[in-house]
């Protein structure tokens, strides 16, 4: 890969790897720091009802799995940049060949070719 490809490709993980970084950062004050009462408002002490505490089990519940998707996503974005220092950066993991730029372009994370990923997604 050219030195100039992948210097676009390290400046676009960067960026990525910010917007996620602060997403991720988002989503944990969401999930852990608000309490239902300062999310409608209700200054009242008073019992709340069981399908309200529901909800907001679900939707604390749903915002940590999304944290968590973010997170393995981060990751993915770091071993990226790992990738690019060693000069490994666009090889497939799997087969060694080159990743093509359309998919570098789509997934700039990607760690294997298409045909690679389609058979590790088949469980072959």
């Amino acid at each position: 890969m050219k030195k100039a490809d992948t210097k676009a490709y390290h400046e676009r993980l960067i960026r990525l790897r910010a917007r996620f970084r602060g997403d991720v950062n988002r989503l944990a004050d969401a999930a852990l720091n608000k309490r239902r009462t300062e999310a409608n408002g209700d200054l009242s002490s008073m019992p709340i009802h069981m399908a309200d505490m529901g909800t907001d089990n679900f939707e604390q519940e749903f915002t940590l799995s999304l944290m968590e998707s973010e997170g393995a996503t981060l990751e993915q974005i770091e071993a990226a940049l790992e990738r690019i220092e060693e000069g490994t950066y666009g090889q497939c993991e799997e087969c060694g060949e080159r990743i093509p730029k359309k998919r570098l372009d789509a997934i700039p994370y990607a760690t294997m070719c298409v045909k690679c990923a389609a058979q590790y997604e088949r469980g072959f």
